[in-house]
């Protein structure tokens, strides 16, 4: 979707993610309370979670139209950034934060608040279990895999994204997306708790879940088109490495 050409001032605004008084500086790495300071910007498509918006259309790409009655069930929701992409689902959104769980409420998930390593759900629940954007900041991998395989029903499909744990994802993720280009609030990440690839793959497999992963980057072009204010949005596109941020996807054996 292409928009219009603003003035070139507007086109130069400093990121919105990066408050003026430096507020979230006080925080650590990975704190949950930094959501809660930048919760008014959850459906901001140029706001501190702007990359998320772009990530939750490419998640959906891998998302099966759905079976009459089919219940999807989305670990780390958010303020629900997947809802306008998912159509016949029965979305059920898990969270921890109480601000953002109100908002996915208004755009038709069935929001619980619940921990994504002790989720309130019954085994084999989902035909479709989503990990967006979650699985780099928790503190037990393990324990995370084996709660998003348990929801599943057998034959079940298992779909995330998250960062690779290499020196490069954290020159990327943290030195250019963060501290350079301002499309995610700084200390958003924990960079010790990036995704072990290996280790994924290993746990999803003892679950049963056969995991294939695939690498995935912001469209360049759009990213430039979108700085100056011509695109709304930007696609994810593939990429070669999964070396810095990538998807999977992997149903559960019946």
């Amino acid at each position: 979707m292409t928009g219009t050409r603003e003035s070139s001032e507007a086109a130069h605004e400093p990121p919105v993610c990066q408050p003026a008084d430096g507020a979230q500086n006080d925080l650590e790495p990975n704190d949950p309370e930094l959501y809660e300071r930048f919760a008014g910007q959850w459906w901001d498509p140029r706001g501190a979670f702007v990359m998320l918006h772009w990530l939750a259309a490419a998640r959906a790409e891998l998302i099966p139209p759905p079976r009459p009655g089919a219940v999807l069930v989305d670990l780390g929701c958010g303020a629900g950034l997947l809802a306008p992409h998912l159509r016949g689902y029965r979305h059920i959104g898990v969270d921890f934060s109480q601000e953002a769980l109100r908002q996915a409420r208004k755009h038709g998930v069935r929001a619980i608040r619940g921990d994504v390593l002790a989720v309130p759900l019954p085994d084999g629940c989902a035909d479709v279990v989503v990990a967006g954007e979650i699985l780099e900041h928790v503190h037990d991998l393990p324990a995370a895999v084996a709660q998003a395989c348990r929801l599943l029903r057998p034959g079940g499909l298992l779909v995330l994204d998250t960062l690779a744990d290499t020196a490069l994802c954290r020159l990327v993720a943290i030195g250019v997306v963060e501290r350079v280009l301002g499309l995610a609030p700084r200390g958003v990440h924990d960079p010790a708790l990036f995704v072990d690839r290996r280790a994924l793959v290993r746990e999803c497999a003892r679950h049963g879940v056969r995991m294939a992963l695939r690498g995935i980057r912001p469209s360049l072009a759009d990213l430039l088109a979108w700085s100056v204010r011509r695109r709304a949005s930007v696609r994810m596109v593939p990429t070669a490495t999964t070396a810095v941020l990538f998807q999977g996807a992997g149903r559960k054996e019946g």
